[in-house]
């Protein structure tokens, strides 16, 4: 054999060689992808409880990047959020699963939610008991909100070491103007609206009475559809909630410390059990798990890959409604989940615009509002999207204020819940100036400028008369600009607007006596409205989203899996939860300075409404 012959064999071997290699190597990927993208349906059992325990804060969208939340999910920190249609899609598909026997309710580590959100929750529980199913509530400690949902059950079953703690609504801010003279920071503050009280924590250093009435106001109406809501749902007698929360702190101590007991003896829970007492009563119901030795059950996780089959099934050729979910604060350009991009969610509206497949539209609003500029760019996709003649209806959930209300205006329908803080119509601009503050350690600005504008709008520098002129009149321009928007929206003249508006807020109630709300209702009504006005009688809802390629989808499933593994690698390393202990007691301070900084953004209006409550 040559020498020539022999690298000639050589080489062929090694190319084929080659080629084995690459296809085995095709064929891993090819099963990697395949079991990352799969998609089953789950086993459920022929007698099975659907597990229903949120985590963390139940919101309507959830927020920030995927590959973030599951990091953060992984690691045991950060904002654990569930989302409200995951369980509402989920109960009411298991209220007609034969399969599932009844709900196992758990509470333990429930974070919170608006009002009107946790009333879509409830109404999804009530629809499964109406089946003739039960819902199994369970507990250790039923603070407010918990305690609202396990409310709904058939049987609120509390831990004997637990309690039920309901301490109301309130509010209350942190006001900085004190600590800013001190730095020598001059907060200069131009807004329309008497009671447009978002700025107050720059400028005060207390409630102003206006603020002080209008959050009595809502406060109470808050409260009073809470214990309305419980008490119907507990058959308790009239002030029987309040009375229990007033004699609080007199009740236990009389009981020897024993929270469980009075909450018993005021009917607020069904029993007083432990964990596996509940167990064994859910075994009655639906039958034990060999595996585990507990109830059966399948969580809302792995069975909402049923859910979501079914409804394919269900919307696989027929009309479909459309639902945008703004939730979060208003803010310009492209904007992650939990937030409202001006340019993300305009495009969402002209989606629909454009899809004949959708026929109409359900803005769903849960933001205390933000920038003026990204509530007029969706407020102008919305009026195209009607122009189209394509029916808009409006649910509002928690909060729908301020910029919030600017985008809900456009509707042809506004519905909300009794308890929903909305209205707040009112315009604000803030520029901090810093001259004092660089005063304080010996630096002075001085210089020449060539118009009488020049340097006026510098941080370093006073404001100058002819800056503040030019801020208040954008600010009143953009005002009535505001009165002209709802005045369109709700058939009404700019001053029967401007009566109701100045910046007030309102509970839902009070805002659909005002003509700002049409009904009040869920979500559910609301879609139904929709249907009604793009007539149609079978239909499918759709939660608009970004679409992801099916590449973008494989490589977000692979980043989250592999960003999962490397925690669950450095989980000794504890540095890592010290660091993420400390940004989240930061947090609050940290989204303050970074909300100050966007209001300190020359040429730029603010309809925001600090109305968070607790």
């Amino acid at each position: 054999m040559t020498a020539r012959a022999f690298f000639s064999g050589l080489w062929r071997g090694l190319d084929g060689l080659r080629k084995v290699l690459h296809l085995i190597v095709l064929l891993v990927i090819f099963a990697l992808v395949v079991a990352l993208t799969r998609v089953g349906v789950p086993r459920i059992p022929a007698a099975a409880a659907l597990l229903v325990a949120p985590e963390g804060t139940l919101v309507e969208q959830l927020s920030g990047d995927p590959l973030d939340r599951a990091v953060a999910r992984a690691r045991g920190d950060g904002h654990t959020e569930t989302l409200l249609w995951d369980l509402t899609d989920s109960i009411r598909t298991a209220a007609g699963d034969k399969r599932i026997k009844a709900v196992a309710l758990d509470l333990d580590k429930f974070g919170g939610a608006t009002l009107p959100t946790m009333e879509e929750l409830a109404g999804a529980l009530r629809e499964f008991r109406a089946s003739g199913k039960k819902v199994i509530a369970y507990g250790t400690a039923l603070t407010q909100e918990p305690y609202y949902l396990a409310a709904q059950a058939d049987e609120v079953d509390l831990d004997p070491m637990g309690f039920v703690l309901i301490d109301g609504y309130d509010r209350y801010r942190r006001f900085l103007k004190d600590a800013l003279d001190k730095l020598g920071v001059d907060i200069n503050v131009f807004r329309v609206g008497a009671y447009k009280s978002a700025v107050e924590e720059f400028t005060r250093t207390s409630m102003s009475p206006e603020d002080r009435e209008e959050s009595r106001s809502y406060l109470t109406a808050l409260w009073t559809t809470y214990q309305a809501d419980v008490s119907s749902a507990r058959k308790l007698g009239a002030g029987a909630l309040s009375g229990y929360v007033d004699s609080f702190a007199k009740t236990v101590p009389a009981a020897a410390g024993d929270a469980a007991k009075v909450a018993l003896q005021a009917k607020l829970v069904t029993a007083v059990k432990t964990r596996p007492d509940v167990e064994q009563r859910l075994i009655e119901l639906v039958g034990e798990d060999d595996a585990t030795g507990s109830f059966r059950a399948v969580t809302v996780p792995e069975y909402l890959r049923y859910v979501r089959v079914q409804k394919r099934l269900h919307a696989d050729g027929k009309p479909r409604i459309g639902v945008v979910v703004a939730e979060g604060e208003i803010l310009d350009g492209e904007q992650p989940p939990g937030t409202v991009g001006g340019d993300s969610v305009a495009h969402l509206i002209r989606q629909a615009r454009l899809d004949k497949g959708v026929k109409a539209v359900v803005l769903r609003v849960d933001s205390p509002g933000g920038s003026v500029l990204a509530s007029e760019e969706i407020y102008r996709e919305l009026t195209a999207l009607r122009a189209a003649g394509k029916p808009l209806v409006v649910s509002m959930s928690g909060y729908a204020a301020s910029g919030g209300y600017y985008i809900s205006a456009p509707a042809d329908e506004i519905w909300a819940s009794p308890a929903t803080i909305t209205g707040s119509i009112g315009i604000f601009a803030i520029i901090p100036t810093v001259d004092k503050t660089l005063g304080k350690v010996g630096v002075s600005v001085d210089g020449v400028g060539t118009t009488p504008l020049s340097g006026q709008l510098r941080i370093d520098r006073p404001l100058g008369e002819a800056a503040r002129t030019l801020l208040q009149a954008g600010v009143s321009r953009g005002y009535e600009e505001f009165l002209s928007r709802v005045a369109d929206g709700r058939k009404k003249t700019r001053d029967q607007v401007n009566e109701i508006a100045q910046g007030r807020v309102w509970a839902g109630a009070d805002a659909q006596r005002l003509g700002l709300v049409d009904h009040l209702g869920s979500f559910d009504d609301a879609v139904t409205a929709a249907a009604r006005r793009a007539k149609l009688v079978s239909y499918a809802t759709e939660i608009l989203e970004p679409e992801l390629t099916w590449a973008e989808q494989l490589a977000l499933q692979l980043k989250s899996r592999a960003a999962v593994a490397m925690v669950h690698l450095s989980a000794g390393d504890r540095s890592l939860a010290q660091i993420a202990q400390v940004a989240q007691r930061l947090d609050p301070l940290t989204r303050e300075v970074a909300r100050l900084s966007r209001f300190s953004v020359p040429n730029r209006l603010y309809a925001y409404c600090f109305c968070e409550v607790r």
